[in-house]
């Protein structure tokens, strides 16, 4: 649940329209949603593997840290602050905004207010009642998943194949014709696949973690890509291509072209159930943060803890500044998740290439678990993954730049924290 549940946040329900830009022919979007779950679920193989061999907590920063050495883990955590987690916050609270002004329609002038505001919100939640947060969750996780029953069950059941066909003729956005355009609308395809490895970050806490974790992680990614193959099926049975191309929030639109109250019941569902995946978001990963100024490898004051709630307030109150700021900063969905998933993916690469090094440095090691057809599956999931950050370097330089900029940022700050720990 851990791993279906981290994947299926905002992406599907918003993603489509950035996906559907790049890629004008419905059978060119069904497949790059295909060609993403087969990477997921190679990845998830590999990364089973790693799961297997370092059963703790931590996962991808565990895997980098045994790979490559202490700087490579840092460099994820800060990657994870200056980066990953706060812009899917500012990624999340967009489609938050998104979907509320479905419900809304005057919020559609003010959505980056919106967006501050559902941040802002979040903060209080997580600072003074965490054990309202996690009530919240759980409750929000299971409507986010009736919300995406709905579109497919409604899709199937009012839809029209006359729908299934692209509004215009495809025309690849890109200089480089069509493979640069897939290479683009895997962008959203990615950030909307991320997520099945945070299963392998509960490994230490698992029953069972050699067995449990790789396969909660495979079953994890298998599920995730039939559920949004069949929903991007059902967007495109209801919606013509350029609907969905032009449509911020298409889960809504798509269900209200067949039943008009529908469009507004999945519309509320989705806009709650996001709001609670950034809930979670707000809540786990400040403790990261935490823990690494426990270890003398962040800033002090991160580590502060609240007098009275016991939460770690300086934490949460940095990371929501933080997305607020990049929120602000790039203002458009698409911006912000190509920023994201860019360096997520930079990380994701070099742990699954990890596999590979310690086939090599460490033979004799205990696999429990062994990624099947090695070294084809990892290759698999790393020649794409790479060809997507060199892709996405070159179509979207100013969103990868900054990702590279801030990451490239890191090396000074962990020498200056390594040198300050080494002297106490």
């Amino acid at each position: 649940m851990i791993a279906i549940g981290s994947c299926i946040g905002s992406g599907i329900f918003r993603t489509p329209k950035e996906i559907a830009g790049h890629l004008a022919a419905p059978e060119w979007i069904l497949a790059v949603w295909a060609l993403g779950g087969v990477i997921a679920l190679t990845g998830a193989l590999t990364f089973a593997e790693l799961g297997a061999m370092f059963p703790r907590a931590g996962g991808v920063y565990a895997y980098l840290r045994e790979a490559y050495g202490p700087p490579a883990g840092f460099l994820y955590g800060w990657a994870y602050f200056t980066v990953i987690n706060s812009g899917a916050l500012a990624g999340l609270s967009l489609t938050f905004a998104d979907y509320l002004a479905y419900l809304v329609p005057p919020l559609a002038a003010a959505k980056t207010a919106v967006a501050v505001a559902g941040i802002a919100v979040i903060t209080l939640v997580n600072v003074f009642r965490v054990k309202v947060a996690a009530i919240f969750t759980n409750l929000l996780t299971g409507l986010k998943l009736v919300g995406i029953t709905l579109v497919v069950v409604i899709g199937f059941a009012g839809g029209s194949a006359a729908a299934f066909a692209p509004a215009v003729e495809p025309s690849p956005p890109s200089r480089t014709g069509l493979l640069a355009a897939f290479g683009l609308a895997l962008v959203g395809v990615f950030w909307s696949y991320g997520g099945w490895q945070h299963a392998s970050y509960l490994a230490g806490e698992a029953r069972d973690a050699r067995r449990t974790v790789p396969r909660a992680m495979v079953l994890g990614a298998a599920v995730v890509t039939a559920a949004y193959v069949l929903v991007n099926a059902a967007y495109l049975w209801l919606l013509p291509v350029g609907a969905v191309a032009a449509s911020d929030s298409p889960a809504a639109d798509a269900v209200g072209s067949v039943l008009p109250f529908g469009g507004r019941l999945v519309a509320a569902l989705i806009a709650v159930s996001t709001f609670g995946t950034a809930l979670i978001y707000m809540m786990s990963a400040p403790r990261i943060y935490f823990a690494m100024a426990k270890d003398g490898l962040f800033f002090r004051w991160i580590a502060a803890v609240h007098p009275r709630y016991h939460t770690p307030v300086n934490a949460v109150l940095a990371q929501s500044g933080w997305a607020i700021v990049l929120l602000l900063f790039w203002g458009t969905f698409e911006d912000v998740i190509t920023y994201v998933t860019f360096t997520d993916w930079i990380f994701f690469t070099a742990a699954a290439a990890a596999v590979i090094l310690f086939r090599v440095s460490r033979r004799d090691v205990e696999r429990p678990y062994r990624v099947p057809a090695y070294p084809w599956t990892p290759l698999f999931f790393i020649l794409p993954s790479a060809a997507f950050v060199v892709n996405t370097l070159v179509e979207k330089p100013e969103q990868a730049g900054a990702g590279l900029v801030l990451l490239v940022a890191g090396l000074p700050v962990y020498i200056a924290f390594s040198r300050r720990k080494r002297r106490r």
